[in-house]
């Protein structure tokens, strides 16, 4: 599995994929046409566009890219009306082969009703669209808060080498949020200076790891005493910091 990294519009990643055993070419969440078909052309085919959601920056270059390639367009079933050209349509837990690699759909609600990632169990990455950012997480659109803390901790569950692809690169205001309230992270101070180096570079910071967003991501560190005494929640459940730190988050 080789993945390139294809930088689209102001701040969004969308990923293509090459199966190298069958030279099967997919590509994740292309936001425009141009910038993909750039990276696509290459190999002058696209066998499969896999949407993780419905919003315009995700499947921005659906239609363009399936009339010229031929494409098969995979989204969630419940995004049957949303995803434009949708042909195959996903539900939770299914498994979906393109080529020789196969990945699990994992329904994770919030930032949409119908969000989904791509979790490819064997080669160790994970595909997270617009709900697992590095050092963040999504803005709750329309579902809930608890419905994004019961997202979060679907994936929080995943091996902790699996490489997290997600997208956008918001991983600098997300690395300033943490840094104000996980102040005594000793970890996330040493990822910042990493960090740094690369956005220094004009390098993507992307991926990051599970392991790395469980001991660096404060979205993902709500039981952790420290944070909840920074935010006066001393005795308060992982739920209702999550809702405290997302709204916090909206307004940072």
């Amino acid at each position: 599995m080789k993945i390139e990294v294809i930088n689209c519009l102001s701040d969004n990643y969308s990923y293509l994929i090459l199966d190298e055993k069958t030279n099967t070419v997919s590509i994740v969440d292309p936001s425009e046409f141009d910038q993909c078909n750039k990276a696509i052309q290459k190999y002058d085919r696209l066998d499969y566009i896999l949407n993780t959601h419905h919003h315009a920056d995700h499947v921005g270059g659906n239609i363009e890219l399936k009339q010229k390639y031929n494409s098969k367009i995979i989204g969630f079933d419940c995004d049957n009306n949303r995803i434009p050209g949708i042909d195959i349509l996903l539900k939770d837990n299914q498994s979906q082969k393109i080529g020789s690699l196969i990945f699990k759909t994992i329904f994770i609600p919030g930032h949409t009703k119908g969000h989904i990632a791509f979790y490819f169990k064997n080669e160790k990455v994970i595909f997270t669209g617009d709900t697992l950012f590095s050092l963040g997480c999504g803005r709750v659109f329309e579902g809930t808060h608890e419905d994004m803390f019961n997202s979060l901790g679907k994936l929080k569950i995943l091996p902790s080498e699996t490489k997290v692809y997600c997208g956008h690169e918001y991983t600098k205001s997300n690395l300033n949020f943490c840094l104000m309230y996980d102040l005594k992270n000793k970890e996330l101070k040493e990822k910042s200076l990493e960090i740094n180096q690369k956005i220094k570079n004009k390098l993507p910071t992307i991926p990051t790891t599970i392991g790395e967003e469980l001991r660096t991501n404060i979205f993902l560190r709500c039981d952790n005493n420290d944070i909840k005494r920074v935010l006066n929640l001393k005795d308060s459940p992982e739920q209702e910091v999550f809702s405290k730190l997302r709204d916090l988050k909206d307004a940072f």
